[in-house]
């Protein structure tokens, strides 16, 4: 009679043993390497010879910078930049394009007002967003980012504007287009198209046109955040299938991209994450960098590595840009990803923050 109990409390060890291990496996986290890691976001120029390129392709490198986002294909510039020791990733515009609408206005994300981005674009005449919730977008997204990686000298995909359009602009930009956001309005809210109240409908087993206040619905802002988080992993399907990597530019904070794009890129398959942390445009100081780079990192918990991405035209010098750098790599940052015109002043600050301090 005495096994029984003592097999029970064998069975129960085991189990508790089983689970430790399940979740010990959970909390692997990655780390920054002991090298920090920097990043710069390009627009290449086709009138720049290959001589050049690989002059300051080379001073990139050894300023510490380990790769370059391109916003557009560029073979000669690509190349020229890997022989010089550094990684070439397509810089891709998703969710805000102008040149998928032109041919399929249907696709067209639909504001609270039912009017479309494909003949009413908010904000600025290139805001042409398309709705996450159409499966010949997703098919169409797949097949551009299958073109891109096919190229062996494309190093990964870089994902920009893989949101919603902005409901609420950052708020130093209110002044640049007169407008005061104190409240989500009609014209900016997306996408309110009838197959995303389909989809929210069948979900959620609620008709959206009977919320009293839709912009205040806990479901239908999650349904609109996994809309998007739908896109991103079906690209991050193919990037697997290129064994190529994947990271995305997002807004500054888990809290602040949910707010003001609908955006939760906390919960991508991402290989890093670029937070665009201009705190110029949120009308904060310096030490906000810090604040940010730590929301993030407390968001991400550790599953890809986090690199704040710095807007050169918010320093009002060198000193502040030094300032801002040591902010986000002290609150764990892996690196700095650079917006802006890189001179040598700059490249010099980034060369003093290669290796970590032990």
């Amino acid at each position: 009679m005495r096994s029984q109990p003592v097999a029970y409390l064998f069975a129960l060890l085991c189990l508790l043993s089983f689970f430790l291990s399940c979740d010990s496996s959970k909390k692997e986290r990655v780390k920054c390497d002991s090298t920090y890691k920097h990043w710069v976001w390009i627009n290449p120029q086709e009138k720049d010879t290959e001589e050049e390129l690989a002059v300051k392709y080379k001073k990139y490198h050894d300023a510490g910078i380990a790769g370059i986002f391109f916003e557009a294909d560029s073979e000669k510039h690509y190349r020229v930049a890997k022989k010089q020791g550094l990684e070439a990733h397509r810089w891709m515009w998703i969710m805000n394009r102008s040149d998928a609408l032109k041919s399929h206005p249907e696709w067209a994300a639909v504001n609270r007002k039912g009017e479309s981005c494909a003949d009413h674009p908010p904000y600025v005449d290139y805001y042409r967003w398309m709705c996450p919730s159409r499966p010949e977008v997703a098919d169409f997204l797949v097949a551009d980012v299958k073109n891109a990686l096919a190229k062996d000298y494309v190093d990964g995909i870089h994902m920009d504007y893989v949101r919603f359009s902005d409901v609420v602009l950052a708020v130093n930009l209110w002044q640049v287009y007169g407008i005061v956001q104190t409240e989500e309005l009609p014209e900016y809210d997306y996408c309110y198209c009838s197959l995303c109240k389909a989809k929210f409908k069948e979900e959620y087993h609620k008709d959206l046109d009977s919320i009293q206040y839709p912009q205040e619905s806990l479901s239908w802002r999650t349904f609109r955040y996994d809309a998007v988080t739908g896109i991103v992993n079906k690209i991050g399907d193919v990037a697997k299938a290129y064994n190529k990597p994947l990271t995305a530019a997002v807004f500054p904070t888990p809290d602040v991209a949910k707010r003001l794009v609908r955006q939760d890129w906390t919960n991508w398959p991402l290989d890093a994450v670029y937070p665009m942390i201009y705190h110029g445009f949120y009308k904060e100081e310096v030490p906000w960098i810090g604040d940010a780079t730590k929301q993030g990192i407390r968001g991400i918990d550790g599953r890809f590595p986090l690199y704040a991405g710095l807007f050169l035209p918010d320093f009002k010098n060198n000193s502040e840009l030094e300032e801002g750098i040591k902010y986000a790599l002290e609150n764990g940052a892996c690196g700095v990803s650079i917006f802006g015109e890189l001179n040598d002043d700059v490249l010099a600050i980034l060369a003093k923050y290669r290796t970590k301090p032990e």
